[in-house]
C-alpha cells in the first residue's frame, strides 16, 4: 500500500493502530515469537519517535517495539534483541550491522514500512531496501508512507511488491497543509543574519525552527546569533547522537525556542508547537520545502513559515513553485523597512568586523576575483 497525505496530518498513527491490532491478535493465539513487523526510517530521531508512538499507543497491549539506530553501543541492542521484540524500528546503518554479525534475524517479518518512502527509496536508500528484501520472507505486507512521491518513485515503489498495489491519497492539490501559513521575503545572502534577530528577538517567547543547507552553515549561524545575544542550538549528521538527543529533548519541552537545523530534522520530526519555521536557506527541492514547513501547523494547530530569498536563490524559488503549481505568497519589505532592520542590529553591537560568516564569504569572493583574474592574465599571454 502507497498511502501519501500533507505533514502533521497522523500518517504514522495510520499505520501504528492497525498494525497493534494486528499483532495483539497473534499475541492472543500465540502465534510463534520473533519480529513481525519491520519500519525502515531515514534518521535515528525519526526511528526514535516512531518507537514512541507504538509504546504509547501499545501501553495497554502485549506488543513489543523497540528502536536500533547508528551512533550508540551495538550491545544493549543486542541485548533487546535476545529478549524479543514484535516491532522493530531501524536506520538502515545499524540494521544492516546486526544482520552482518548474525545478531539479527527478519525471518519471521509479516510487515514491512517504509516511512518516509520517497527519502527511503531515493539515490543511496534504495540499495538498503533492495538488500533488506533479500533478508525477509517474500510472503508480506509493504507500507510506504510519505506526504510526497512523484512519479519516479512511485513506479520504484511498485517495482519492490507483488501484485496489485493499493494507492491511497488523502490530500488536496497543494502539499502544503491548510494550517501553514508560507511566504517568501527577499533578502540579500549578508542581510538573513539581521532579519533572523529581529524575528527572534520579537518572537522570544515563540519556538522557532531555523533551516540551513549545511551543517557548517548550521555552526556559523549559531555563533553569529549567540554574539547577537540569542540563544540558539543547532541540530546535524556531525553531532553525536547524545547531543543531538539532549538537543531535541529541550526543544520539544520549550527549554530551549530556536532550533538551527539542516534537513536532518526536515523528515517526519513531529515538534509540539512550533510558531515558526524559517527557510533561511531556500531548500533545492519542492519535497524539501514541503517537509520544512510542514514543522509548523501540526495536527489542529496553526503556523506559519518565511522563507529568506536572495538574488543567488531566485532560480530555486522558480523551481519550488513551479512544481507547487503556484507562487508564494510575497512578503513586501520596503526600502526603509529593510535598512530600519539591517541598521537597527548594527548598531546593538560592534563587532560586525570581527563577524566570521561575514570575513568567510568574504574571504570565498575575494578568492573567486582573484581566480577570474589570474584567468584574465592567462588568456592576455
Amino acid at each position: 500500500m502507497l498511502a501519501i497525505a500533507q505533514t502533521g496530518t497522523g500518517k504514522t498513527a495510520a499505520f501504528v493502530i492497525p498494525i497493534l491490532h494486528k499483532l495483539q491478535e497473534r499475541k492472543v493465539d500465540r502465534r510463534p515469537s520473533g519480529i513481525k513487523c519491520l519500519v525502515m526510517t531515514p534518521t535515528h530521531e525519526l526511528a526514535l519517535q516512531v518507537e514512541s508512538v507504538f509504546k504509547t499507543l501499545g501501553k495497554h497491549t502485549d506488543v513489543t517495539a523497540y528502536a536500533i539506530y547508528g551512533g550508540v553501543e551495538h550491545d544493549p541492542q543486542k541485548e533487546q534483541l535476545e529478549k524479543g521484540v514484535d516491532v522493530l524500528i531501524v536506520t538502515p546503518g545499524r540494521m544492516f550491522d546486526l544482520l552482518n554479525q548474525g545478531d539479527l534475524r527478519l525471518d519471521k517479518v509479516e510487515i514491512l514500512v517504509l516511512d518516509e518512502a520517497d527519502h527511503m527509496l531515493d539515490l543511496g536508500f534504495i540499495a538498503d531496501i533492495r538488500g533488506v528484501l533479500h533478508n525477509i520472507p517474500w510472503k508480506k505486507q509493504t507500507l510506504f508512507f510519505s506526504a510526497t512521491i512523484n512519479e519516479k518513485i512511485k513506479d520504484i515503489a511498485y517495482s519492490l511488491v507483488h501484485g496489485d498495489a493499493i494507492r491511497i491519497q488523502i490530500s488536496p492539490k497543494d502539499p502544503v497543509a491548510k494550517n501553514i501559513e508560507h511566504s517568501v521575503a527577499f533578502i540579500e545572502m549578508d542581510d538573513k543574519r539581521f532579519f533572523l534577530e529581529s524575528l527572534i528577538k520579537g518572537e522570544f517567547d515563540k519556538k522557532i525552527l531555523v533551516f540551513v543547507r549545511t551543517k557548517v552553515r548550521a555552526e556559523r549561524l549559531k555563533k553569529a546569533m549567540e554574539r547577537a545575544g540569542a540563544e540558539t542550538d543547532t541540530i546535524h549528521s556531525d553531532r553525536e547522537h547524545a547531543d543531538r538527543e539532549r538537543t531535541m529533548s529541550q526543544f520539544r519541552k520549550g527549554e530551549l525556542k530556536v532550533l538551527i537545523a539542516t534537513d536532518v530534522s526536515a523528515r517526519g520530526i513531529d515538534i509540539p508547537n512550533v510558531r515558526f519555521v524559517v527557510n533561511y536557506d531556500l531548500p533545492e527541492s519542492v519535497e524539501q520545502y514541503v517537509h520544512r514547513v510542514g514543522r509548523t501547523g501540526r495536527g489542529s494547530n496553526k503556523g506559519q513559515a518565511y522563507s529568506f530569498c536572495s538574488t543567488q536563490e531566485k532560480e530555486l524559488l522558480k523551481e519550488i513553485e513551479e512544481n507547487l503549481g503556484k507562487p508564494i505568497v510575497r512578503l513586501q519589505v520596503s526600502k526603509n523597512e529593510y535598512n530600519n532592520v539591517v541598521n537597527a542590529t548594527l548598531e546593538k553591537r560592534e563587532d560586525k568586523k570581527y563577524d566570521v560568516m561575514a570575513l568567510i564569504e568574504e574571504a570565498e569572493q575575494a578568492k573567486k576575483k582573484a581566480k577570474k583574474r589570474k584567468g584574465r592574465k592567462k588568456g592576455d599571454r
